[in-house]
């Protein structure tokens, strides 16, 4: 009787060890968001918190050209989408553009006037759960692009990407 309560005992033991094991195996901690941008040095980092594994480019260029009347202008949009990854939390993005008018009929005024590097999009998103997201986004266009034209007005319902096409 002693031995076959021994052989119970033991086979109870081992048994619920083994589905504690598997328990603790499955609760894998996700890291914080602090802990995913700044690590110990010496792990290929740049700084210490720069990683260039979750660090991405993409480039668009755009050349139009149009006439009207006795007028006509040229103008090209190049630009360079960087977005940096911090954790699967946190994403910064920047559209840094490049715009210069190669030709027009108007002068060398309108000429400069037109070209330029700017900042055409800022935008930081936090995905707390699945279901929440927070984004934060700065957007700056040229005149050229809202100001339209004497025969064609913009209206709120047009995109204000249209002159940057599908880039994201």
């Amino acid at each position: 009787m002693k031995r076959v309560l021994g052989c119970a005992v033991v086979a109870l033991l081992l048994s619920t060890s083994g589905t504690v094991a598997q328990f603790k195996g499955s609760n894998e901690l996700k890291p914080s968001v602090s802990e995913s941008m700044i690590r110990p040095a010496g792990d290929g980092l740049i700084l210490g918190f720069f990683d260039p594994a979750k660090f991405s480019m993409r480039h668009n260029f755009s050349l139009s050209y149009s006439t009207f009347g006795s007028n006509s202008m040229s103008l090209g949009v190049y630009t360079n989408n960087l977005m940096y990854q911090f954790s699967d939390d946190l994403e910064l993005q920047a559209d840094v553009s490049l715009m210069h008018s190669p030709f027009n009929s108007f002068g060398k005024q309108f000429q400069n006037n037109l070209s330029g590097v700017f900042l055409s999009r800022a935008e930081l998103k936090y995905r707390p759960s699945e279901n929440t997201l927070f984004s934060i986004q700065y957007r700056q266009l040229p005149p050229m692009y809202w100001l339209g034209n004497g025969y064609y007005r913009p209206s709120m319902f047009d995109g204000i990407d249209r002159y940057q096409g599908d880039i994201h």
